[in-house]
């Protein structure tokens, strides 16, 4: 397998992870976790594991895609929480653990002795992070929670898609990924604490407060009775920020402030648009979004994508085009800031690209230290690791 060699600790050295989790909210946050340098133990059901291990194609050396996005850094070891044995082992590890994640509905865990209090009350200093649809409590905290379904619950459907077409989703399961987000920032802030109190916590993560707290601005409009509405990729509060079609391809125009406006009617040769005063401030021309746009369409449509993004570089208006995700992942760009690393699964004779942690610390990416890991590949050392058996 690839390895990388460190020269420094990592900020999460010494943190052991008991990761119980499956799918993605959980798997992603104790995937940047482990990105971080914790000692992330993902346990999973023997014969089938995580469910995502079958969600495909496509598959790269034996494992799906989705899969292979979630789980770098991180051992593997099958077991049954329905077996005494397992149980019993499982037990042991979160008490040694600092960190455990889980994402079961609320008091499945606790037929098995696995549940947050049962936990804590043998390790004190654990930091337990549910990670559920709706919440350990309130009246929906029994259903179960997938992101396509929360998309619809939260509101982000709604406001996806064109205002005169169906509600659609979004092309990932971002509130997923938001919930996981939110996962890592909680635990990393109850480590924190512990480190004054000696007190682990009981974190309740919640999918659907995740997405509706992902709504930012239109969530804030809706509190202050101004109903939400699809716009396309348009914004509802700002004009021009969209997508436009140039004569062989659509780009996207962002302007977030009256004097890009300015420097966009120059750009675009109309720099009388910029003098006209029903059109100079933003707040204006959100109330004739629609005479703006269809002005700016009409002339972005008489140039090709390329020039016009060359014209708008110039004069520092934001602008980009609208790439396929084949184009992204290809880019140089992206291999020459480290952002995709190799990584040889077990038993495999080459590599497979993954992405790596999407930040950086003093100008580097931590290094992977383990690629994602075949089921149950690391039980034999789990069991060695907490149970004191081979």
């Amino acid at each position: 397998m690839t390895v990388e060699p460190r020269d420094t600790a990592l900020p999460l050295d010494g943190v052991t992870v008991l990761d119980l989790s499956r799918v993605l909210a959980g798997p992603y946050a104790s995937q940047l976790l482990g990105d971080l340098g914790a000692d992330v133990w993902k346990v999973e059901r023997p014969g089938s594991g995580d469910e995502t291990r079958g969600w495909g194609p496509p598959f790269a050396a034996g494992e799906s895609a989705y899969f292979l996005s979630v789980n770098r850094n991180k051992r593997s070891a099958a077991l049954d929480f329905a077996d005494a044995t397992d149980q019993a082992l499982v037990r042991a590890a979160a008490g040694r653990a600092d960190v455990v994640i889980e994402n079961f509905l609320p008091g499945a865990l606790a037929r098995f002795g696995l549940d947050a209090a049962a936990l804590r009350a043998a390790n004190p200093a654990l930091v337990v992070c549910s990670i559920t649809g709706y919440g350990q409590s309130g009246p929906y905290a029994a259903l179960p929670g997938y992101d396509a379904v929360l998309q619809g619950f939260t509101g982000l459907m709604s406001i996806t898609g064109e205002p005169d077409r169906p509600p659609v989703k979004v092309g990932v399961a971002t509130i997923d990924v938001l919930a996981g987000c939110h996962a890592a920032a909680a635990i990393l802030a109850a480590l924190v604490g512990r480190l004054r109190t000696g007190r682990g916590a009981h974190l309740d993560v919640a999918l659907a407060e995740c997405g509706i707290a992902g709504l930012v601005n239109v969530a804030q409009a809706a509190l202050t009775g101004v109903p939400a509405r699809r716009h396309g990729t348009a914004h509802p509060q700002i004009v021009p920020y969209q997508t436009f079609a140039a004569a062989d391809a659509p780009i996207v125009v962002a302007v977030g402030n009256d004097e890009q406006w300015s420097r966009l009617c120059v750009a675009l040769g109309r720099p009388e648009w910029a003098a006209r005063a029903e059109w100079r401030a933003n707040r204006d021309r959100v109330l004739r979004r629609d005479d703006v746009v269809a002005a700016l369409a009409a002339r972005v449509a008489e140039r090709p994508a390329g020039e016009w993004l060359a014209a708008l570089a110039a004069a520092g208006v934001p602008a980009g085009p609208v790439r396929d995700v084949a184009d992204v992942v290809a880019d140089p760009a992206l291999a020459e800031r480290d952002f995709v690393r190799p990584a040889r699964l077990a038993g495999e004779p080459r590599d497979v690209p993954v992405l790596a942690l999407p930040w950086r610390v003093d100008g580097a990416r931590p290094p992977l230290r383990l690629p994602p890991p075949r089921l149950g590949e690391h039980t034999g050392a789990f069991r060695a690791r907490f149970g004191g058996g081979g």
